[in-house]
């Protein structure tokens, strides 16, 4: 006899399961805008701080901190690619697993793009020049 779980336990697992799906998007997104905002701000302005932070520093944390998000993303669409495999070998399916089990996948496959996207931006950003006149 499976048990099926309760309504709140249910909307974590699918707003984990979306975080797994759409993190790496999202994160890619903020440090896309961020980063390269933040650069171009600085050299308009003909500064190389942010605040009272050096320029490099406030373009790492814009690296690190999505890096850190689609990472996060990325394990959780892992775990839960491999808990549907768990739910398939034990015969447990039906079109819910099978709908969870293509998220996760797609979840993997896309937070893997992210992060690297993320990580080669980081590079550009921090390695070219910030204010080339």
């Amino acid at each position: 006899m499976t048990t099926r779980p309760d309504s709140r336990a249910r909307l974590a697992g699918g707003l984990l399961l979306w975080y797994g799906v759409l993190g790496g998007a999202v994160a890619w997104a903020v440090h896309l805008l961020v980063a390269w905002s933040l650069d171009e701000l600085a050299c308009a302005r003909g500064s190389e701080s942010i605040s009272a932070l050096p320029l490099w520093q406030a373009l790492g944390l814009a690296v690190v901190i999505p890096g850190l998000v689609a990472l996060g993303a990325l394990l959780v669409a892992a775990l839960a690619w491999r808990r549907t495999a768990a739910a398939q070998a034990t015969g447990t399916t039906g079109r819910g697993f099978d709908r969870s089990r293509l998220l996760a996948v797609l979840g993997v496959w896309a937070n893997l793009l992210f992060l690297a996207i993320i990580v080669l931006g980081g590079i550009a950003v921090l390695v070219f020049p910030p204010c080339q006149r």
